[in-house]
């Protein structure tokens, strides 16, 4: 078992923060001020878990240059009070850097069916319809 550190758990809080804000800014029908609280609040949330060299290479990376410039554009759009436009761009850039990262999370999600509680609260769902 990793141990975890206070400020991976601060990162954690971070992230949980930033995300609520980002959902928030959205249902509140793009408020700017929201979504750019958000992307601090991840942005730095992400930097608390990983460390900042390593969130700085998972970044600067070659390949993921096109994907970083698009997230990072559209946070700096945010930022500047253009958040309809500014999600979209940040929405591409987020697809294209964590690409790799979405088979995996299908995977655990696909998993999840095989917990006893909720196995049996997916296979009553298809009894249902």
């Amino acid at each position: 078992m990793a141990n975890i550190t206070e400020f991976q758990k601060i990162g954690v809080g971070l992230m949980g923060f930033g995300l609520f804000f980002l959902l928030f800014g959205v249902l509140l029908y793009f408020d700017s001020v929201l979504l750019a609280f958000g992307n601090i609040l991840f942005l730095a949330g992400l930097t608390f878990i990983i460390g900042f060299k390593r969130t700085a290479r998972f970044f600067f990376q070659r390949h993921k240059f096109r994907g970083t410039l698009f997230f990072l554009g559209g946070v700096s759009l945010v930022l500047c009070r253009w958040p309809f436009i500014g999600m979209l761009v940040e929405s591409y850039g987020f697809v294209f850097l964590f690409r790799s990262f979405f088979p995996m999370a299908l995977g655990f999600v696909l998993s999840a069916v095989n917990v006893p509680f909720l196995s049996a609260f997916f296979s009553s769902s298809h009894s249902m319809v």
